[in-house]
């Protein structure tokens, strides 16, 4: 395609009819993405780094068969068939694979820094392919498949290779290594599933969907290489750091709970954007004995009594504890509706594309995955005591029980502050009419773990870090060329 036409497709909308029923839900205007295959990638080199055949030949025997079996596909419809192209064209497509692994992540013992790890990897997995898929279509410029009447609509891009198979490729296969005790056929079936709902719609022939498959899972072993090298699953030899001691000023398990500390070695893995873990390490908590300890453990205390059901309420909608999808899946759920809205709704011209809205995803959990180090290195340098310890040992309560179960892991720095602090700069990079409601879920994050009982105020210094690793993360992204903005 001439770089012409890149232009005049960036500047414009094409209008995508499925049958003719005008303006309906089954009609869209769809705007093209045409330079999304030259944005940043994260494990890949580049969009082009895989090869990707060339497609069949016009009026060859595959290209036929192709059209065929489109055409096939067409005239086997049913009710359950609309229901399956849904669950798999949805305005984010992505939502099936991240909703997966918050059910996976639940499973599993909790442990957030991992769980945010996971999440970056899926989505990097997931727009990387994306990307990659994005290059090849604009290099091969195949029409989207004619005569036929779509589900949904079918992309103004070049039709090969299927994006939609792209994301499912690799998305089942790094889901697949990250959670060895789920069952990968069930993922390879899902995989197939998406990708064969799009030549059911009739937006993609099986070429499409057989080369956007292979592409995927190739950008999932690219990806899972990079995992098997980030230092995650490294175990802790059980030794405390010099000058730690198994001493009540230090961290110690909840009364009654005999646990060893969750994953000390966190705060040594390789991050996306982080350099060095420590960076954005904050001062030093109060002194066990000092006077500002004593008076958060009476804050601590007052808070519990005086409890409001909005204040509970608060405190377990953000919890992410055993057996969900732990804090940063919290968190993410609560971004991910918004760029949901931003694909399905709003003026068409400035609607988000389908690699805007995947890329979005990748921007989040690398934040959210760099930010679980960052406040891992600091709890495991800290060591700092939580207040059900705390309250109890200075005698300000010998019987004070939190709201909440208290966490298997130092207080100082708080996790959920890091994670809130992250999650908001990226919004208010991706939307930014809307940093007031960005900073209010923050507040409510950070806050929530005081009603909780589970942390301290001074705690919540970790969401700068949060905001400064977004930023890092920002910058790595600022020579894509976004369609309607960030």
């Amino acid at each position: 395609m001439t770089a012409l036409g890149l232009a005049g497709l960036a500047l414009s909308s094409a209008m995508v009819a499925c049958g003719d029923d005008g303006d309906s839900a089954q009609d869209a205007v769809v705007r093209a993405e045409p330079t999304a295959g030259n944005w940043k990638t994260w494990v890949l080199a580049s969009g082009s780094e895989i090869a990707v055949p060339a497609p069949p030949a016009k009026d060859s025997d595959k290209a036929k068969a192709d059209v065929k079996a489109v055409k096939d596909a067409a005239g086997k419809r049913t009710a359950a068939t609309q229901a399956t192209v849904d669950k798999w064209s949805g305005p984010l497509p992505t939502k099936v694979w991240t909703e997966t692994a918050f059910d996976f992540t639940a499973k599993g013992p909790k442990n957030p820094p991992l769980s945010t790890r996971n999440y970056a990897l899926l989505h990097v997995a997931i727009s990387d392919a994306v990307i990659a898929a994005y290059h090849w279509k604009y290099e091969y410029d195949v029409k989207a498949p004619e005569g036929v009447k779509t589900l949904v609509p079918a992309s103004p891009d070049p039709s090969y290779p299927s994006e939609h198979a792209a994301m499912a490729g690799a998305a089942s296969k790094v889901l697949a290594y990250l959670f060895p005790a789920q069952a990968s056929l069930r993922l390879d079936e899902m995989a197939d599933e998406a990708a064969q709902s799009r030549v059911d719609a009739g937006t993609n022939t099986p070429s499409d969907i057989e080369a956007g498959l292979a592409l995927g899972r190739a950008v999932a072993d690219k990806v899972i290489a990079y995992a098997k090298t980030d230092g995650a699953g490294t175990p802790w030899n059980g030794k405390r750091p010099a000058g730690v001691t198994d001493t009540k000023n230090f961290w110690q398990p909840a009364p009654g709970v005999v646990s060893p500390p969750i994953d000390p070695e966190a705060g040594k893995w390789k991050g996306w954007v982080l350099t060095n873990n420590a960076a954005f390490r904050p001062p030093p908590p109060p002194a066990y004995n000092g006077a500002e300890l004593k008076a958060a453990a009476v804050d601590a205390v007052d808070v519990k009594k005086n409890l409001t059901a909005e204040q509970e309420r608060l405190a377990r909608f953000w919890e992410g504890g055993e057996g969900t999808k732990n804090p940063g899946g919290v968190t993410l759920s609560v971004a991910l509706p918004d760029v949901e809205k931003a694909a399905g709704e709003g003026d068409r011209g400035v609607r988000w594309t389908l690699p805007r809205t995947t890329r979005a995803m990748a921007l989040l959990t690398i934040t959210m995955a760099d930010g679980g180090i960052a406040v891992w290195e600091a709890k495991y340098v800290y060591w700092y005591p939580r207040p059900e310890n705390v309250v109890r040992d200075l005698g300000v309560d010998r019987n004070y029980k939190p709201l909440l179960a208290t966490p298997r892991f130092p207080a100082y720095p708080s996790g959920s502050a890091g994670y809130a602090g992250g999650e908001a700069a990226i919004m208010d990079y991706l939307f930014p009419n809307n940093t007031a409601v960005h900073k209010q879920r923050a507040d409510d994050q950070i806050i929530a773990r005081i009603y909780a009982g589970v942390h301290w105020r001074f705690d919540a210094v970790s969401e700068e870090g949060g905001r400064k690793i977004s930023q890092l993360v920002i910058d790595k992204v600022k020579g894509d060329t976004v369609g309607g903005g960030a």
